[in-house]
């Protein structure tokens, strides 16, 4: 089976993923956490170094409930905003620019 590589935003999104998970972790060791979730703290290594940048969703929930994060905080910091619209004031060709 040949898997499609990565996109450069799915590398970031793992990346920040991985920052949210380690900032979330602290104090605590990654070996207690990663037996919390049910994971090996290997796996948590590469997750929160981003060379496991697109983890199992369910080893994904598996953490955030060992770091007592809610899987909507996990979404609404890792997905980047989307960008911003640019605004024209142009028409269809051929219309007069509007003017103040």
């Amino acid at each position: 089976m040949v898997r499609t590589p990565l996109t450069p935003e799915e590398h970031r999104r793992g990346e920040r993923l991985g920052a949210l998970l380690r900032e979330a972790r602290g104090g605590r060791s990654m070996v207690a956490v990663a037996a919390s979730a049910g994971i090996s703290a290997e796996t948590l290594r590469k997750i929160e170094t981003g060379r496991a940048p697109t983890p199992a969703f369910f080893t994904v929930a598996a953490l955030a409930a060992a770091l007592g994060l809610s899987m909507d905080e996990l979404l609404t910091r890792c997905v980047p905003e989307p960008a911003p619209v640019p605004l024209t004031l142009s028409g269809p060709p051929g219309a007069l620019p509007l003017t103040a």
